[in-house]
């Protein structure tokens, strides 16, 4: 029940200022949901994207955000959007985000991910713009807890055990660089693991999610392969890691950095149990080795106190 006010209406909503707002890599997984969260507010959004058309899973944001196809790491092209959008915020999303493949395609990581984040940071100086810029880095940046400590904070020693996640330490770290010189607006959020809707196969749990429902389908024996499931991860639903975004856009300190994350971890295995008790049919699980991914973090675990 509404609550009224001292004339006897209804209290009034409170007003959205209405931003101007560039996502970059805004077709991807958190970007999508990010969108989707913003559109209801009536901001003014534009995107950066690999192309010029939403893939099929977002078409329906088609007409609602002002979508320009471009590499984060083309300056020239960075530039234009920039002076298209004229964006009051920025989140930059875009970057290499495969933490197993970045063993076998190191060079296409650190170019996504360090490179062309300088690339950006170097065209909105060029504009002249001032926008409020959220950086998206990673949990994984950290790899395991310093030693005594059960969980990773904003001062935890970065340690990162794979090329993507060195990779995305390097822009982090270049992120708080550029809010001393040349000044810029910058505010970071270190994401831990993420789930939901539309997640690539790529990642175990929208892998085990697919063949399950394979499975189900008749489209594939009833049998789940996976890698390694004994590491620990702090995973919390897209839809509400994205909720993060505006407060810290609003109410972050320039040149801090922010953990995002639920603070409680879970073993991938257990994780998988609980996805098979799900299951219409009886399904069989094959583990193979992952020779590449055996310097990964074990156990990755938020402090988002902060």
């Amino acid at each position: 029940m509404r609550s009224r006010n001292p004339c006897g209406g209804p209290h009034p909503a409170p007003r959205t200022v209405v931003m101007r707002i560039l996502i970059t890599g805004i077709t991807g997984f958190v970007g999508g949901h990010l969108v989707e969260a913003l559109v209801p507010l009536g901001h003014a959004l534009f995107g950066l994207g690999r192309g010029s058309a939403w893939p099929a899973p977002l078409a329906h944001l088609g007409g609602r955000v002002e979508l320009h196809a471009g590499d984060v790491a083309d300056a020239d092209r960075v530039e234009a959007v920039l002076k298209l959008a004229r964006p009051d915020w920025l989140v930059h999303l875009a970057g290499y985000a495969n933490p197993g493949r970045s063993f076998l395609e190191q060079d296409a990581c650190w170019r996504d991910n360090l490179t062309a984040t300088r690339v950006l940071y170097d065209a909105v100086v060029r504009t002249g713009l001032r926008p409020r810029i959220l950086f998206v880095s990673t949990g994984l940046i950290y790899g395991e807890p310093d030693e005594g400590r059960a969980t990773c904070d904003e001062r935890t020693t970065i340690k990162p055990a794979t090329p993507y996640a060195a990779s995305k330490a390097a822009a982090d770290v270049l992120s708080y660089q550029y809010t001393r010189s040349p000044g810029l607006d910058i505010v970071r959020v270190r994401l831990f693991n993420q789930i939901g809707p539309r997640q690539s196969a790529d990642y175990a749990v929208a892998n085990f999610a697919r063949q399950i429902a394979a499975a189900e389908a008749g489209t594939q024996p009833p049998v789940i392969e996976t890698g390694d499931l004994s590491a620990h991860r702090d995973i919390t639903d897209v839809r509400d890691m994205v909720a993060a975004f505006p407060p810290l856009l609003e109410r972050g300190r320039a040149g801090e950095a922010y953990n995002a994350g639920r603070g409680e971890t879970y073993s991938i295995r257990d994780l998988l149990d609980k996805m098979i008790a799900l299951a219409r049919v009886k399904v069989e699980v094959r583990q193979k080795p992952e020779p590449e991914r055996k310097a990964d973090t074990a156990v990755t675990q938020a402090d988002a106190r902060k």
